[in-house]
């Protein structure tokens, strides 16, 4: 069917035998194969095909889809042993649950949990709706926790570093987080290189989450439910299935699962909402035909006509909104979730572009980031220096025009209107830069590079930032914790100066309009330093500073939590 569609003037001619050198592009494959659930989906066959074709350059060879369909096989076969087996059928049978995975039976692969400080070893499976570790005992395994999936309890999946003592040194693990549990747990899945089964642990896992945010989301019920589910299934096995083709082979595991690739795509929620409205024309197509009790669905008679042109008149139009639908394919034209993808598609390339111009964008060290944050923040200088200059009144003149024609706007109550002209004068900067700027390259930002530093020096630097930063925090809590006493009267004159400071501005604000009492505050604030209040301004400044250090501060008492130590 792919070597018929991509050369259609070749599908005359006879073809008993597919030799291995034939390939086929990729529309080819992204056109034909997701008409087969398994082997692939709309969303992730492209992806698919670049993994498949990553050493044949772009071409997919029929000896590569046959490893590939007898890996998958494989998978398949393997899911259905694994869920037929007595591994947890207790408590997946009520729900029916399919084992997609298992790990840390191999002593040499080990799975390791942690909560809080203890840690264990143990098997952890995954299934179509939750995960489940069994701590490993002497000779055989514990009773299972259950992580649900299913249900709406707020679960974070993310990954996690670990360490020995609660050091996070490893990437190599995936936590776990809902409000049903106390504290979060972690899975650590330890490698001596690389860390792919963490990886891929973690994009099975949210695979799973995802899917059943979608159902819950969606409400889709019943038959749907279970589409959608297999949907996330199918795409672990072909994630499981290229892995057993290629171990070597870097793979991007979210790439090949669909609600993964959808949660990342820009316009993922307008593909996740193509493929509900997908599923559900479906049902209603099945629910019409007569063949839908004995679980079979087939396209209707008007719909095979339409499609071969053969129907004419009103009942045309109305099938040919439609179209033959052949699994997430319709014949003949694109459907709503294939421009869905494509649409993504097209803005995540955008997105590839802009994040490299943000990566080459990125310099190392403390001291050339504050550099360049000066650099780009030097037009915001400026005019923070230009308003101090006018507080300042070091040239009064220029501070006496700027005070009265800020304190007329503010009278007239064109504040609103001067925000909207400098909106204006800033779009019609860009337009101009745009018009102008056609076909050149952007101007880069030139930087001088501070001196360079050795470790030592860094070490340094860092250690004043964080001393900095402590004393910021300490004077901020000092602030806090003086406002909490004059609240809570601990000095009792401060408190009744600041109360009746309080009623006065609260009689201002009831009974002045707010633009005259913005106006007071500007004048208040610009001429503090003007040569008549000068001398009134250090003194008054002088003042409030005494009154508020002798305000003392509300206590602090520290209580430490005693914590259980606990077994590792």
């Amino acid at each position: 069917m792919m070597l018929a569609w991509e050369a259609p003037a070749a599908s005359n001619q006879p073809l008993l035998k597919v030799d291995e050198d034939f390939s086929v592009c990729k529309e080819a494959f992204s056109r034909i194969a997701p008409a087969i659930p398994t082997i692939a989906d709309v969303v992730t066959s492209s992806d698919l095909f670049d993994v498949l074709t990553a050493s044949t350059g772009g071409r997919l060879s029929f000896s590569v889809y046959e490893k590939y369909l007898c890996s998958l096989e494989r998978a398949i076969k393997k899911m259905k042993a694994q869920s037929e087996s007595s591994v947890l059928s207790g408590l997946r049978s009520p729900r029916g649950e399919r084992v997609l995975e298992v790990d840390g039976t191999v002593t040499t692969q080990p799975v390791l949990q942690h909560v809080g400080i203890s840690t264990w070893p143990g098997r952890l499976t995954l299934t179509d709706h939750a995960l489940y570790f069994e701590p490993l005992r002497v000779v055989s395994y514990d009773k299972a926790k259950i992580y649900d999936l299913s249900d709406n309890l707020r679960q974070v999946v993310k990954p996690e570093l670990t360490g020995p003592w609660g050091t996070r040194l490893f990437d190599k693990a995936v936590m776990y987080k809902s409000i049903s549990l106390s504290e979060p747990v972690i899975m650590e899945f330890p490698e001596i290189t690389g860390r792919f089964r963490r990886e891929y642990w973690l994009a099975i896992v949210r695979e799973i989450l995802y899917a059943h945010k979608f159902i819950r989301k969606y409400q889709i019920k019943g038959v749907r439910r279970e589409e959608a589910l297999s949907k996330a299934v199918l795409g672990i096995l072909r994630l499981q299935a290229l892995h057993e083709m290629a171990p070597a082979m870097p793979l991007c595991c979210e790439a090949i699962l669909m609600f993964n690739l959808a949660d990342q795509l820009p316009g993922g929620d307008l593909i996740l909402e193509a493929l509900a409205i997908t599923s559900s024309s479906r049902k209603s197509d099945s629910a019409n035909d007569s063949t839908a009790a004995s679980g079979m669905y087939s396209i209707s008679a008007l719909a095979m006509m339409s499609s071969l042109g053969a129907v004419i008149g009103a009942e045309s139009k109305v099938v040919n909104e439609v179209g033959l639908l052949v699994g997430e394919i319709v014949v003949g034209e694109m459907s709503t979730l294939e421009r869905a993808v494509v649409d993504s598609r097209k803005s995540f390339k955008k997105v590839e572009l802009a994040q490299a111009t943000v990566n080459g964008a990125k310099v190392e060290g403390f001291d050339t980031n504050l550099a360049v944050m000066k650099e780009l923040l030097l037009p915001i200088m400026k005019i923070v220096k230009l308003l101090l200059f006018f507080a300042s009144w070091d040239d009064p003149l220029k501070s006496l025009v700027f005070c009265l024609a800020t304190a007329y706007i503010i009278c007239r109550g064109w504040i609103g209107h001067v925000f909207a002209l400098l909106t204006l004068f800033i779009a019609i900067f860009m337009l101009l830069t745009r018009c102008c700027s056609q076909g050149m390259l952007a101007n880069e930002l030139r930087v001088i590079a501070p001196p360079e530093m050795n470790t030592l020096e860094q070490l340094s630097a860092v250690q004043n930032a964080i001393s900095q930063v402590e004393e910021l925090v300490q004077d901020g809590n000092i602030v806090l914790l003086k406002l909490r006493a004059l609240l809570l009267a601990v000095f009792p004159q401060a408190t009744e100066r600041v109360a009746l400071a309080l009623v006065l501005v609260a009689l201002i604000l009831a009974f002045l309009p707010l633009k005259f009492v913005g106006l007071l505050m500007f004048l208040d604030v610009f001429t503090r330093y003007s040569p008549p209040r000068k001398a009134s301004t250090e003194r008054w400044t002088r003042r409030s500073r005494e009154w508020w250090f002798s305000i003392p501060a509300a206590p602090v008492v520290l209580e430490r939590i005693k914590e259980d130590k606990k077994s590792r």
